[in-house]
Order: C-alpha cells, then sequence, then structure tokens
C-alpha cells in the first residue's frame, strides 16, 4: 500500500499555495520534505494533517487514518503552561482519557519520555524549558499516540547536534512501523536519515527520488538559486555545500 495523493489543491482566496496532481509515497518510512523558504512545505504538511481546507483527494492503506492515528508537529511549537513535562506528554492521550489516569498511562509516558533522553525532566515546568527541551517534548506527546502517520515541519530546528542525530536516528527506526513525513532545511540531514526526498518548488513538486538522486547540483541548484558541491561521509551518505550562485558556473562538484 501507498500514500497517494491526486489533484491536491491549497488555495489563499484565488492565490494557488500548493497544485499536486500526483504524489505517491510509501506506505511506511521516513519522508523527507525539503525545498526554500515559502516553497510551500509547511503548506503541504497541514493539509496531510488536516489544518487546512484542501482539494483533491489523499488515501493511505486505501483509505485516510483516523484523526487520532495521525500525529503532526508544527514549526510553531512553544509551550508557556506551567504544567509539568509528564501531564503534558500526557495530553497526547486525551482523546482516551477517562476519569482518571492509569498506571498504562503512566507507564506509557515513561516510554516516550525515555524514548528522547527526557527521563530526568518528567517533573519539570514546560515553561522553563529551553526551546530544544520543549520541541522533545512535544515530539514525545505525538509519539504517545502511536500514530499511523506522523508529520514534523523541521523537529530538529531547536535541537543542538547531538539530539539532532538521536532525534533523527529513533524517528528512522520508529519509521518501520509508521510513515514519518518531516520537512527539513539541513540538507545533508535530509540525505542521511530519510529514504525518499519530496523537493517543493513554488507549490508544486519539483522532484521525488532517493536522496542519491536528489541531492546533486542539476537538481538542488536551479531551485535553491545556489551552487553547490555534494561531497561523501565515511558511510557514503551525501553532504551538501552550498555556495552563492552568482558568477558560477552550473553544475556542482562532485566528491
Amino acid at each position: 500500500m501507498s500514500l497517494i495523493l491526486k489533484d491536491l489543491t491549497v488555495s489563499a482566496g484565488k492565490r494557488p499555495l500548493l497544485e499536486i496532481p500526483e504524489l505517491v509515497l510509501p506506505a511506511a518510512g521516513f519522508v523527507g520534505i525539503i525545498g526554500p523558504n515559502g516553497a510551500g512545505k509547511s503548506t503541504l504538511l497541514k493539509a496531510l494533517a488536516g489544518v487546512v481546507s484542501h482539494g483533491g483527494t489523499k488515501t493511505l492503506d486505501g483509505a485516510w487514518p483516523d484523526a487520532g492515528r495521525i500525529a503532526f508537529l508544527p514549526q510553531d511549537f512553544t509551550v508557556s503552561a506551567a504544567m509539568s513535562v509528564a501531564d503534558c506528554v500526557l495530553l497526547g492521550r486525551r482523546e482516551h482519557l477517562g476519569w482518571r489516569v492509569t498506571g498504562h498511562d503512566r507507564a506509557e509516558v515513561r516510554r516516550v519520555l525515555s524514548m528522547l533522553d527526557l527521563t530526568p525532566l518528567s517533573d519539570a515546568r514546560m515553561d522553563r524549558l529551553s526551546g530544544g527541551q520543549q520541541q522533545r517534548v512535544l515530539l514525545a506527546q505525538r509519539l504517545l499516540r502511536d500514530p499511523r502517520l506522523l508529520i514534523l515541519d523541521e523537529p530538529t530546528s531547536a535541537l543542538d547536534l547531538h539530539h539532532q542525530l538521536e532525534v533523527l536516528s529513533l524517528l528512522k527506526t520508529l519509521s518501520g512501523g509508521m510513515l514519518v513525513i518531516a520537512a527539513l532545511h539541513d540538507l545533508t540531514l535530509a540525505g542521511r536519515f530519510a529514504e525518499q526526498l519530496v523537493l517543493i518548488e513554488g507549490g508544486r513538486v519539483h522532484a521525488t527520488d532517493s536522496p542519491e538522486r536528489i541531492l546533486t547540483g542539476g537538481t538542488l541548484d536551479p531551485v535553491y538559486a545556489i551552487r553547490c558541491e555534494v561531497f561523501r561521509d565515511r558511510d557514503s551518505n551525501p553532504v551538501v555545500v552550498a555556495h552563492p550562485a552568482q558568477g558560477a558556473r552550473a553544475g556542482s562538484l562532485e566528491r
């Protein structure tokens, strides 16, 4: 089975923001959405999450998951409430909570906190955490939903290098049993962790393929208005280094 979008459109008044005649993605795995600022990445994620009106159809496993099986973490995530980290994560299961919180509920909270190295912060107040800590807590909250489809808009934007690798490694592991779709600005991280990339330009899909085929100068340079060099790290993952396009010849330098 696959995730299939057909004639997906989003508009602001008469101005089209997103026009995707067809896009087919795997039913599970880690898909990275890339593209320059304003290309339509966030709009696509919001349409998938059902938080903006859109035309067209979308199916996953032949239908579309119930809202309770979709977890969406937007780019703006600041929490100013004085609730504890554990209680904030517990809200991820709010649709299923009864009059009291069960031992199983608390055990599940502890499990996802441990996954994201957040156990020592369990009793800390959300409004006293750093932006990166809050981002990991809110990701834990989404994971508590046991989603079929996990949609993330810049999930590592506030994280240090250690936690970027930790979170993306976790997401890649979890994507064996769910579909993870994440917008990522860092092309090197996208190439290292995503199994498929979707390059968005001007509200349309410019290209979709494996990182090895997308992360090339021929594909990236005209979309980002850059001249890039593509190297390989010790595990043969692509490493993208961008240079200004002005006065440079087209294409990339491959190492």
